[in-house]
């Protein structure tokens, strides 16, 4: 099994889930982790280790799905994730989405948090489209 952490800058991942828990109901393998300017790096950093071991508990992988690369949680996320010391293991993508979120009970019973990185990424493309009006002829039937 595998469990999730929504990591971001400000509220945006408290956000994502109250969201996701009005469209799809309860997401009760993913946890949110906010960085806000009150509790600093620091904090999050402290934040994201408590909910990663409450998240890690009997997990086969934790996912963390950070709102983009290079920022705190992106950068705190892939500390863990690279630690040789890390278990269960963590993966870490980024350009988390709503789409992407609510794809995450398609792919919690895998248990290669590698492999469901990918297939979540795989996923959430396709969802990723530019509105452009549509032509179409009008039928001369009646």
């Amino acid at each position: 099994m595998i469990r999730f952490i929504v990591a971001t800058h400000g509220p945006l991942a408290d956000a994502l889930l109250q969201s996701g828990r009005m469209v799809y109901g309860e997401l009760p393998y993913v946890q949110a982790v906010c960085l806000n300017e009150q509790a600093g790096i620091e904090g999050f950093r402290c934040e994201f280790a408590a909910v990663l071991e409450a998240a890690s508990a009997q997990a086969d992988g934790v996912l963390v799905l950070c709102d983009m690369q290079s920022g705190t949680p992106w950068n705190v996320a892939c500390e863990v994730a690279f630690s040789p010391d890390t278990q269960p293991p963590v993966a870490v993508v980024a350009g988390v989405n709503f789409p992407m979120l609510l794809q995450t009970e398609e792919v919690a019973h895998l248990c290669d948090v590698h492999a469901t990185a990918a297939q979540l990424i795989e996923l959430t493309h396709p969802t990723l489209i530019q509105a452009k009006p549509v032509v179409s002829a009008q039928s001369d039937d009646f």
